[in-house]
C-alpha cells in the first residue's frame, strides 16, 4: 500500500527549486518548491502518481520536446528513430500523422526509455487512444477540460495549451502541472515567456511555436522549462527528400544545446 507522508516547516516567505531559481532577469525560475505563507510543505507521493512525476521531471531536464509532423506512418516512424537515435529524449508525434497510434505503439515498443506522447490532442477519445497505445503525455492547443477531468497523472501527463495570462492560470489551477504557451512567437517569443513567469514562477511553461534551435538556450534562461522544436529537427526539406542523416544531425544540435542550457540554470543555483 503505498503511503503519503507530509509536514510543515517554519520560514520565510520565499520560493526555491532543485531545478531553478528566481532572478531580476526572468532565468531560471522555481518549479517544484514553492514556500508561501511562512510555511514549507513536504508531501512524499503517493506512488500512482510516479508515472506523471517521471515524465514531468523528464521534460524539464531534456529542455526540449521534438514535434513530428509526416505526410505517411512510414515516414513518420523512420524520421522519429532518427531523432530519437540522435539524442531526442522527449518525442511528441501530432494527431494528424496517419496511423499515428501505431507509430506511436512500435515506437514506444523500441525506445522504451524514451518520453512519446501525442499532439494537438483535441478530444478525450484521442487522448484514451493515445494512452491505451503507451504515450506517456498529451499536448493540447488549448485547454480540454474532458481531458484534464479525466486523465489522472497515474495514467499520463496531460499539458494543455495557453495563451493569455488568464488562460494559464485556470489551467493550473484547474490540476495541469505544466502549460504549454501557444502560440508563443507570435505573442512576443522570449520576453513574452520572461513576462508571464514574473506572476506565474511557479508554474512550468513550455514554449511553443516557431522556435530555433539558436533560441532554445535564451528560451530556457528566461523561464521557460522546455520549448518544442517542430521544423528545426523535422525540416520539410530533409522530410520531403527523406533525409534522415539530416534529421539525426538537427537532433543531435537540438538535443546538444538543450542540455546545456539546463545544466547552466543548475550551476546558476
Amino acid at each position: 500500500m503505498a503511503l503519503a507522508a507530509s509536514f510543515t516547516l517554519a520560514f520565510p516567505s520565499i520560493s526555491l527549486s532543485s531545478r531553478t531559481r528566481i532572478s531580476s532577469s526572468g532565468s531560471c525560475y522555481p518549479l517544484r518548491c514553492s514556500i508561501q505563507n511562512s510555511s514549507l510543505s513536504v508531501s512524499v507521493p503517493d506512488t500512482t502518481i510516479s508515472k506523471c512525476n517521471e515524465t514531468l521531471s523528464a521534460i524539464q531536464n531534456s529542455g526540449i520536446i521534438a514535434c513530428l509532423r509526416a505526410e505517411s506512418a512510414e515516414l513518420a516512424f523512420e524520421a522519429a528513430r532518427a531523432a530519437l537515435n540522435g539524442g531526442i529524449t522527449v518525442l511528441e508525434i501530432v494527431m494528424s500523422n496517419p496511423g499515428v497510434f501505431e507509430v506511436l505503439q512500435q515506437l514506444v515498443h523500441e525506445y522504451p526509455t524514451k518520453i512519446i506522447g501525442v499532439g494537438t490532442v483535441l478530444n478525450l477519445e484521442d487522448a484514451k487512444h493515445a494512452i491505451s497505445h503507451g504515450a506517456k503525455f498529451l499536448l493540447s492547443p488549448a485547454m480540454v477540460m474532458g481531458i484534464l477531468d479525466d486523465v489522472s497523472c497515474s495514467k499520463a501527463l496531460y499539458i494543455p495549451g495557453a495563451m493569455t495570462p488568464t488562460e494559464i492560470l485556470s489551467a493550473f489551477s484547474s490540476g495541469a502541472k505544466m502549460i504549454k504557451v501557444y502560440p508563443v512567437s507570435a505573442l512576443g517569443g522570449i520576453q513574452y515567456i520572461a513576462a508571464l513567469k514574473k506572476p506565474f514562477p511557479h508554474i512550468p511553461l513550455i514554449a511553443s511555436q516557431g522556435i530555433t534551435v539558436d533560441l532554445v538556450g535564451e528560451y530556457i534562461a528566461h523561464g521557460a522549462t522546455s520549448v518544442v522544436l517542430s521544423d528545426a529537427i523535422f525540416s520539410k526539406k530533409a522530410m520531403g527528400e527523406r533525409n534522415f542523416e539530416t534529421i539525426y544531425q538537427l537532433s543531435r544540435s537540438a538535443a546538444s544545446q538543450a542540455i546545456e542550457a539546463v545544466e547552466r540554470c543548475y550551476r546558476e543555483l
